[in-house]
């Protein structure tokens, strides 16, 4: 069982230990605090400490404010690691170093008092307990913050520079005024203040036995915050290595454009921008490694390996960079032929993300010194694993089903051979089987799958960008079949019955009959003389210039569909004979 050192602390009883040796580490987000947060804290701890502004009636030896924990772990220099905590500590020095200052020309015992406490908490000491001015409780390291030497300046120094626009300037110039403020109106009470924010807030200090477990805990306790990423652990690994080659700038300005660029394209359920990348990429590592292994190793597990051993070559940092930028041209939906460009957007509504497994590994292991992919070649890869996909997830829904033909397939790439679904062949009859039982519900991600596969199996169809906001489009609405009902109830949800549409147009045509809906599906002049824009669903406008869409229309589509789908895995290979 991982050992803990929990105490509850007062502010001054925690910064004042001689063992407190705070470190915000390298892999940490930078200092996001904003005058909003620190208006906030000022109220909070004026109210506490002045009760109804009534300053006897605050009890000194009762009254507690709890600001929160502080998790840490010891690294091997024996600093305190900040694994949770980082902003509310650093905010807390801030207005620490601010009343630091305030009480520099104030000589009444109160003041003077107050102000070596606060050295105490500040600076660390030597063995008379005189602070060392050159040593401070606390360092920060953190990658991709600019600005850290400047919140250090301001601890060491009491002082803002001239055009300082760092959140450590502007919130330490805040407490500042505040301060002021307060001195020139209740001049006896400033150094109550901080005698009662040293001796009566509490923190409560968690120390872990090792970073694994100090991430636990503030997973466990910091449900409404954002605990740290996997990536932001990659990042520090990075950061060691670039920086023991001399390369610590590089990699700073290199990281901050992969970070900007994954937040601008992925938009994962869970976990970060970057963690995504570093799944997709995790999965060609593990072809190259050649693991079958159906069982997934978590993110941070599968890196950590060999001591991040993968984090510590160059070409680590260089891969991700190229995959992340061919995800850029993909969702840019540039750089590709038009057929490509369309298989693309049907996979984008793919029944779940394998694909993008397997075409990260591709991408990797196949493209030229340009970064560019045969298009003959991965035309025919997207067909076939949209094919396999899609039919697969019909007979065994969810994406850890999945694993036991993918994983081979991905060795199969990085070892420069086609992907290879031979063992895994549907039979024509159990396939279309399936396919007429399948409840095709809206809630269901096949359902919008199968719609886009089939509006795009018209060659004619014209491509939509990436972020179409579709949605599903009963033909025969529901409002209708509540006037006049299909024979067939089950008629209404059927595949037949349904495409899909932009949301744009789908709230006007949503309740019309199929005549009416006619000039939505077409685009129309309004009163105002305004053109608006029609569907680029093809299919859907040809439906609506027929006049009429029956029950018998429902069937018949459907059956099309079907058979459309199941005669193309023919063509794929991915039947048996």
């Amino acid at each position: 069982m991982s050992k803990l050192n929990i105490d509850q602390k007062t502010i001054k009883l925690l910064l004042t230990d001689k063992h407190s040796d705070f470190l915000i580490p390298d892999y940490q987000r930078p200092y996001a605090w904003g005058e909003d947060e620190c208006a906030t804290l000022w109220d909070d701890l004026f109210s506490f400490a002045f009760p109804n502004d009534d300053c006897d009636a605050f009890a000194s030896s009762a009254d507690e404010y709890f600001l929160g924990p502080i998790v840490t772990f010891k690294n091997d220099a024996g600093q305190l690691e900040i694994i949770d905590g980082q902003q509310r500590l650093t905010t807390i020095m801030l207005l620490l170093r601010a009343f630091y200052d305030k009480f520099a020309n104030m000589k009444d015992k109160q003041s003077v008092k107050v102000r070596e406490s606060i050295a105490g908490c500040v600076w660390k000491t030597d063995e008379f307990d005189e602070p060392d001015m050159g040593a401070l409780k606390i360092d920060s390291e953190v990658a991709s913050d600019a600005d850290k030497g400047e919140f250090l300046d301001i601890l060491r120094h009491g002082s803002v520079e001239a055009g300082a626009r760092s959140a450590y300037a502007r919130n330490y110039a805040f407490f500042a005024r505040k301060i002021a403020d307060m001195a020139s109106e209740w001049p006896t009470y400033i150094a109550l203040l901080a005698a009662r924010i040293l001796n009566n807030v509490i923190l409560l200090p968690i120390e872990a036995e090792s970073q694994d477990t100090a991430l636990r805990i503030f997973s466990t306790l910091n449900d409404r915050g954002l605990p740290l990423a996997d990536a932001d652990i990659f990042k520090s690994q990075f950061y060691k290595h670039f920086s023991a080659e001399g390369r610590k700038g590089e990699f700073v300005a290199r990281w901050k454009r992969l970070e900007e660029t994954a937040n601008l394209i992925f938009k994962p359920t869970s976990g970060t921008p970057l963690d995504e990348l570093f799944t997709r990429y995790m999965y060609y590592r593990r072809a190259k490694k050649g693991i079958r292994d159906t069982t997934t190793k978590s993110l941070r597990d599968f890196y950590s390996e060999g001591g991040y051993e993968i984090l510590k070559q160059d070409a680590t940092l260089d891969d991700l960079e190229a995959l992340l930028d061919f995800w850029r041209r993909v969702d840019a939906q540039e750089g590709f032929s038009e057929r490509v460009l369309r298989r693309l957007f049907v996979l984008s509504y793919a029944p779940n993300g394998m694909w993008a497994y397997l075409l990260s590994t591709w991408f990797l292991a196949r493209r030229n010194e340009d970064g560019d992919l045969d298009d003959a070649e991965l035309y025919g890869f997207l067909r076939y694993i949209t094919g396999f996909i899609y039919a697969y997830s019909l007979e065994r829904p969810g994406v850890n089903a999945l694993r036991g033909p993918v994983y081979p397939a991905l060795i199969d790439i990085v070892n420069g051979r086609d992907a290879d679904f031979s063992g895994y062949l549907f039979d024509r009859e159990t396939i279309t089987g399936r396919f007429r039982s399948y409840q095709f519900t809206n809630q269901r991600r096949f359902t919008r799958s199968m719609l886009v596969w089939w509006a795009y199996s018209d060659p004619e169809q014209p491509l939509m960008d990436l972020d179409t906001t579709l949605e599903i489009e009963h033909i025969y609405a529901r409002k209708r079949n509540e006037v006049h009902p299909l024979a067939d109830r089950l008629n209404l949800e059927a595949l037949g019955n349904k495409a899909m549409l932009e949301k744009r147009v789908n709230i006007r045509a949503a309740d019309y009959q199929l005549a009416d809906k006619r000039k939505y599906y077409e685009g129309y002049t309004n009163d105002k003389g305004t053109e608006v824009p029609g569907t680029a669903v093809r299919e859907l406008v040809e439906i609506s210039r027929r006049g009429d869409f029956t029950e018998a229309d429902i069937e018949e589509r459907t059956e099309r569909i079907i058979a459309a789908f199941v005669d193309w895995l023919g063509e794929l290979g991915l039947l048996r004979e």
